[in-house]
């Protein structure tokens, strides 16, 4: 693969995760200007591209607890899988619309979790389609489970399967805020960007995370950077960066120059 980065649009950024199925249509529209004009600029750039269910499936999964499994109604189920589809229908939509090949892959349909944790997904049709330069669309999903019945699986939790599998050299976490952050920014106005994550200072920024704002079954930002240092630290050369996708070019700016000093630096 040429230069493969895996770009997740974060449920925050593209929705308003306070109320019920509230899609940012201008954010997603220029979200997706943005990777088109990065595709353009880098030829050998090629993205998997994914997002977050935000308040789509989110609110389903925390009115039925399709989270912790062990249904009674299975319509829970159906119901949070259908509302993060309808998410992804836009999302595909917009990167169709400014010239991006995005194929959208229902995790769903393949993904197998064993209690709580994604344990095996269909990864021949992605690598396939990052061959012949289409864009491979991923988003936070429900799961089948064979301990609890069902759970729901994070775009996390599937770029982290997916990793060593394909090899990106890069992960491009984009959500509403510029980064990580000493505290919650939308909370404390005193609260600090930290600009880089290493094995140096992990241990002491990871005391100082607090939650994301909203509804979210898939965890906060504590959990997101986790997951992602240890993602970085078990595969040499893959870096992570989270920046804010609200200010106009930054995504572009992201994709096309990996040294641009945008938001916060993950490294193993």
């Amino acid at each position: 693969m040429a230069d493969l980065v895996f770009v997740k649009l974060g449920g925050s950024l593209i929705t308003d995760k306070r109320t019920r199925e509230s899609a940012r249509h201008d954010v997603i529209a220029r979200a997706a200007g943005e990777i088109a004009r990065a595709l353009r600029a880098a030829p050998n750039l090629r993205l998997l591209v994914g997002h977050g269910s935000g308040s789509y499936g989110h609110f389903a999964a925390q009115r039925y607890h399709v989270h912790t499994g062990r249904l009674e109604d299975w319509c829970g189920y159906a119901e949070t899988g259908a509302a993060a589809q309808r998410l992804n229908r836009l999302v595909t939509d917009a990167l169709l619309a400014e010239g991006v090949p995005a194929v959208s892959i229902q995790p769903s349909a393949s993904a197998q979790a064993h209690d709580g944790a994604l344990a095996s997904l269909a990864v021949a049709p992605i690598r396939t389609l990052l061959a012949h330069g289409a864009a491979p669309l991923i988003y936070g999903d429900v799961a089948l489970d064979d301990v609890c019945g069902c759970t729901i699986i994070s775009t996390e939790q599937i770029m982290a399967y997916l990793a060593p599998e394909l090899a990106p050299r890069r992960i491009l976490m984009v959500g509403e805020v510029d980064g990580v952050y000493t505290a919650d920014p939308q909370r404390d106005p005193t609260a600090e960007l930290i600009p880089e994550i290493s094995p140096e200072n992990y241990d002491h920024i990871a005391s100082l995370l607090s939650s994301s704002f909203g509804v979210d079954v898939t965890g906060g930002m504590a959990t997101k950077v986790h997951a992602l240092y240890a993602l970085v630290t078990r595969h040499t050369g893959l870096t992570a960066r989270i920046i804010g996708g609200r200010a106009p070019g930054a995504i572009e700016r992201a994709l096309c120059d990996p040294d641009a000093p945008l938001g916060t630096l993950i490294r193993g």
